[in-house]
C-alpha cells in the first residue's frame, strides 16, 4: 500500500481487510508493528499533519475497504473537534498496539505469540477463517518458516486451529484466549 518515508496520498478504512504496519529491517526482513481492521483507520497521521509514513503498509488479508484522499479527511477534521478527537485517540491506540507488540516479541515465546496474532488478526477480520501462509506467519511474527510450522502444528494437535495450505480455521477460541491472557499477564 505505501512504503515508509513516501507521501500518504489515500486514508483507508479497512471494512473487511487487514492491513499490517511493518518495520523493515536492513536485513530485507520485515515484522509486524501494529494491525489495522475492521474498526480503525490506516494512514489517519497524514490528516493530522504526518504526511510521511514510518512504517511500510502491507494488505494483510485481503478485503473491502472505504478511501478517501488525505485533503477530504483533513478537511472534515478542521471541522469538527470530536473526528479531530476521534483521529488522535485512533492513532494513540495503533501507537500502543505497536509498544504491546514489541514487549511481546521481547519477552514471549512463538506460540504464545502465534496465538495473540491469530486472535488480534480473528478480531479485525470479524471471521474464523483466516488465510496466511506459513511464510507471511513467520514474517509478521519475525521468526523462521520451520518454527511456525512447529507450533501450528502443536496448536492444530490441541485442537486449537485446523490448518492446512495457507487456510487457518480458529477453533477453540477459549484455549487461545487462556494463552493471550497467559500472555499479557507478563507484558
Amino acid at each position: 500500500m505505501f512504503e515508509a518515508g513516501d507521501k500518504v496520498v489515500d486514508i483507508y478504512f479497512p471494512t473487511g481487510a487487514i492491513i499490517s504496519l511493518v518495520a523493515a529491517l536492513s536485513s530485507g526482513e520485515i515484522i509486524e508493528a501494529a494491525m489495522v481492521g475492521k474498526d480503525g483507520v490506516v494512514s489517519a497521521f497524514a490528516a493530522l499533519g504526518g504526511n510521511i509514513p514510518v512504517n511500510r503498509g502491507i494488505v494483510q488479508l485481503a478485503g473491502p475497504a472505504a478511501t478517501c484522499k488525505v485533503s477530504e479527511l483533513r478537511d472534515a477534521v478542521l471541522q469538527s473537534q470530536s473526528l479531530l478527537s476521534t483521529l488522535f485517540r485512533h492513532e494513540q491506540t495503533v501507537y500502543a498496539q505497536a509498544s504491546q507488540s514489541a514487549a511481546c516479541m521481547a519477552a514471549h515465546h512463538v506460540e504464545a505469540r502465534l496465538c495473540r496474532w491469530l486472535l488480534q488478526s480473528r478480531d479485525s477480520a470479524g471471521r474464523d477463517n483466516l488465510q496466511f501462509t506459513q511464510e507471511f506467519l513467520a514474517e509478521m511474527l519475525g521468526v523462521k518458516r520451520t518454527s511456525v510450522t512447529l507450533h501450528a502444528r502443536m496448536l492444530q494437535q490441541a485442537g486449537m486451529i485446523k490448518y492446512s495450505r495457507g487456510h487457518i480455521q480458529i477453533t477453540d477460541v477459549e484455549g487461545h484466549e487462556g494463552n493471550r491472557l497467559r500472555m499479557l499477564r507478563h507484558c
